[in-house]
């Protein structure tokens, strides 16, 4: 199990930070708006398929993209957000089976 865990840290981190660094950036309704819907997605996106590529499917991971995101709900946020969590879970979710597609194929 920490070995499973070991893999995803560097993955994890690097959605950690989209979560809780990006928004700092936010000046407006717009930049958030921006921020929520493009540019954390977009990392979740990438950085779950490369999660997929080298370690193949994990449930847990997405779970946990989930997971890290709901802290931001009260420090950046309001109760509209919850529907982020599923969200970027969902994408993480997506994206980790489509790197274990592409290694399938290459394979």
């Amino acid at each position: 199990m920490m070995d499973r865990f070991k893999k995803m840290v560097v993955y994890l981190l690097v959605c950690a930070i989209a979560f809780y660094a990006l928004p700092l950036l936010g000046k407006d309704t717009g930049s958030f708006i921006l921020i929520l819907l493009i540019i954390i997605p977009g990392t979740c996106f990438i950085t779950s398929l490369f999660y997929g590529i080298k370690n193949g499917f994990d449930l847990i991971f997405s779970v946990i993209v989930g997971i890290l995101f709901i802290p931001t709900i009260f420090i950046y946020y309001n109760s509209s957000a919850w529907v982020y969590i599923i969200g970027y879970a969902i994408i993480s979710l997506g994206r980790n089976s489509v790197g274990v597609f592409f290694v399938k194929r290459a394979k």
